[in-house]
């Protein structure tokens, strides 16, 4: 497999950022909620090796550049203490949406950026690219997409489950606990492995739609 050096480095590193910025986000609307947990643990940082998982921030983002489809992973969750957490469940679920929000407001910003300035334009839910700048800022609204919708997907333990777990009754609520805890990552390689393809397509499908909103905010 012939491997596009200046392509990969250039995912690699915006995989990094993204995922810093994104946990980042979680643990600072946990500090504001009042819980300091993720302070304490030191998870207030941009040392990216406060955050990433060797798995989810790394491996699985760069396997699926190498293998063509949507790039989406994640991190370490932030440790947040819901006793400690102003709104309960709702709060949680504030914390949990911060993540995927940061990465939307990257992927807009940059868009934004790079429409105004002409290296890339968004027509129909694609994007076309001018030049090396044009390739950077197509792959930073891109991949910043893929990991906000994939963290959005209501399933423990993504960022979405929180806001399914603030909606649910008490039983329920131990259900998905349990899962985290004993399954999340076997969830996690199942949405990847197994389900790959229909993910895949979910993913492209959501990514589109996003670029179809940015196209039209812009008159494009």
């Amino acid at each position: 497999m012939k491997i596009d050096l200046l392509g990969f480095l250039v995912v690699f590193a915006i995989v990094l950022v993204s995922t810093v910025l994104h946990e980042l986000m979680h643990g600072v609307v946990a500090y504001l909620l009042g819980d300091t947990t993720a302070k304490d643990s030191g998870r207030l940082s941009l040392n990216p090796f406060k955050h990433i998982d060797p798995y989810l921030s790394i491996a699985m983002p760069l396997a699926l550049y190498l293998l063509g489809g949507p790039i989406f992973g994640g991190a370490k969750p932030v440790p947040v203490d819901t006793r400690k957490l102003k709104g309960g469940a709702w709060g949680m679920a504030l914390v949990a949406i911060a993540g995927p929000l940061m990465n939307f407001l990257i992927a807009l910003v940059t868009f934004l950026i790079g429409y105004a300035t002409g290296v890339i334009t968004g027509v129909g839910g694609s994007l076309y690219m001018t030049g090396t700048v044009g390739y950077i800022v197509t792959e930073i609204v891109v991949i910043n997409l893929g990991f906000c919708i994939f963290n959005l997907i209501p399933i423990p333990p993504l960022d979405g489950s929180r806001v399914l777990y603030a909606l649910a009754p008490d039983g329920a609520r131990e259900v998905m606990e349990k899962i985290e805890t004993r399954y999340g990552i076997i969830i996690v390689l199942i949405l990847v492995i197994i389900l790959g393809s229909a993910l895949s397509r979910l993913m492209t499908s959501g990514i589109s739609a996003v670029l179809d909103f940015f196209s039209w905010m812009v008159g494009a």
